[in-house]
């Protein structure tokens, strides 16, 4: 099935014509759909935001541009999407993976937030931070650090990602796409298509933000600490 990735291309222009050939694929049974689309950067485009939400609901797995460079994700709790993350990056299953969330309510749904830390992270977001707390029962036990049983969790400053997950309905699994051997995240789509479009299921094909992963600050022994410096302002915490 990867030979025909090629073939099956659908650059956005072409999915105006009534069915794409991703449909047309898809509807033969397979469940990789060896495409990508441009999406709008203002006004994304529902009817590709519906086709990433069916494929993450179905058990695939997606790129997508965020306000730090791009991510790999899928939907919360599925491993098979997660051990296609962990090839696509070569991480072990120590790696601690983030949950792209829509609002700040959904946020509090899936790890413990206190008095402090609210405040903190309700200043700082949306952005390009990624917050590590202990995780709630929400959170499926493989997606927890298996020590600190904790997670991390960003709500993106990003239009497209934020018009996914809110489609999605819940918290989406991710790791920033930063390939083995380099140090910052992916940013341009078609160079994501190019080198890991074969194994995914879609790519969504738009700006990013910085060219930076995410500020990663640790809550998870009270006091934050800055983890990683990257796209989002470390001031507040020097």
């Amino acid at each position: 099935m990867a030979a025909l990735h090629r073939a099956l291309l659908v650059p956005a222009h072409a999915c105006d014509r009534g069915v794409s050939a991703l449909a047309q694929f898809s509807d033969l049974g397979h469940n990789r759909a060896m495409s990508y689309v441009e999406m709008h950067p203002e006004n994304p485009q529902p009817r590709f935001i519906t086709r990433a939400v069916d494929i993450l609901k179905q058990g695939g797995t997606i790129a997508l541009p965020t306000d730090s460079g791009y991510a790999i994700a899928t939907a919360l709790g599925n491993k098979d999407g997660m051990d296609v993350i962990r090839s696509i990056r070569k991480l072990d299953d120590k790696h601690n993976f983030s949950l792209l969330c829509h609002s700040f309510a959904q946020l509090g749904e899936l790890v413990i937030v206190g008095n402090s830390e609210f405040r903190t992270i309700k200043a700082l977001t949306p952005g390009a931070y990624t917050f590590i707390l202990k995780g709630t029962k929400e959170v499926p036990r493989m997606t927890l650090n298996k020590k600190k049983h904790t997670v991390g969790v960003r709500i993106p400053d990003h239009v497209i990602t934020q018009k996914l997950v809110e489609a999605m309905g819940e918290a989406i699994l991710c790791s920033t796409l930063i390939m083995p051997g380099e140090d910052e995240p992916l940013t341009d789509g078609f160079e994501v298509d190019e080198r890991i479009g074969k194994q995914v299921d879609l790519v969504l094909v738009g700006p990013c933000g910085k060219a930076e992963p995410t500020t990663v600050v640790d809550f998870s022994e009270g006091s934050p600490e800055v983890v990683r410096k990257g796209a989002g302002d470390t001031d507040l915490f020097e």
